[in-house]
């Protein structure tokens, strides 16, 4: 999808140079995948902590599984 952002240079930059991704476009493309994931991973972290998960083996059994 094509749109029209407004980012200020010396950010646009800096995203560039920590990405090592050297033109814009994919560079925030990469940094907005990239949030979305850390933002995941962030919230499943704390559903994981809250206990919202119900797993019906335990630790254990889960280890000693043969693979």
């Amino acid at each position: 999808m094509r749109m029209t952002v407004e980012i200020e240079e010396d950010a646009l930059d800096e995203l560039i140079k920590v990405t090592g991704i050297k033109k814009s476009s994919p560079a925030v493309a990469f940094a907005v995948r990239d949030f979305i994931n850390r933002k995941k991973a962030k919230d499943f972290g704390r559903m994981l902590r809250e206990g919202k998960f119900d797993y019906p083996a335990t630790n254990d059994e889960i280890e000693n599984r043969d693979i």
